[in-house]
């Protein structure tokens, strides 16, 4: 656990891999998705709380349903993409905490207290859509995630029968590489960060 990855490595999760809004002609599996999963939901999160949902969209209905909350430019590269994956997360997943977080009764500090597991939920949430995100890169797969999209209609739509939340979007599959634009900058380590 200790030894620093290979450049090779680093490229496929970090300084090479790209977010793609072409994709190529070539199915994800039901048990690339599982296996997908099994990755993602080992990143660690507060009290081993779990908050994120994800739903796997990947059939012609399922994006269909999706299509009409997603922003005018989002629209192409979803319904293209093999696999679109609702990050959401479960403001109620302290219930989940007897069994995920057993040496403590850490179930009780969420109780009643809604503004706190909707921030907590929001945020370790969208740690493991990363860790999915990398979880993917690492299995060969492309990513796409965004915003854009009406997370009250996806809600509404996806979520009635429980209190999930939408947070984004990430489309999944295999690339088109012919359709990459040139990468943009990113922040300098003297404009991002301090040292305290």
């Amino acid at each position: 656990m200790s030894i620093p990855l290979d450049s090779n490595v680093l490229g496929q999760l970090f300084t090479e891999a790209r977010t793609f809004t072409a994709w190529q002609n070539r199915p994800v599996t039901d048990a690339q998705l599982e296996r997908l999963y099994a990755l993602a939901k080992m990143g660690p999160t507060a009290a081993n709380g779990c908050p994120a949902r994800f739903v796997f969209i990947r059939t012609p209905e399922g994006k269909e349903r999706l299509k009409p909350f997603l922003a005018k430019g989002n629209v192409e590269k979803t319904m293209s993409a093999p696999v679109t994956v609702i990050a959401a997360y479960d403001p109620n997943f302290y219930e989940h905490l007897p069994e995920l977080y057993p040496h403590i009764d850490a179930r009780s500090w969420f109780v009643d207290q809604p503004e706190l597991c909707a921030e907590t939920a929001f945020r370790n949430g969208s740690l493991q859509a990363a860790y999915l995100i990398l979880a993917a890169r690492s299995l060969g797969l492309d990513c796409g995630p965004m915003s854009g999209f009406d997370a009250a209609g996806v809600n509404e739509a996806f979520f009635s029968a429980n209190a999930w939340k939408a947070n984004l979007l990430i489309n999944l599959g295999y690339g088109d590489t012919e359709k990459l634009h040139p990468r943009l900058l990113r922040l300098s380590f003297e404009q991002a960060c301090l040292l305290a």
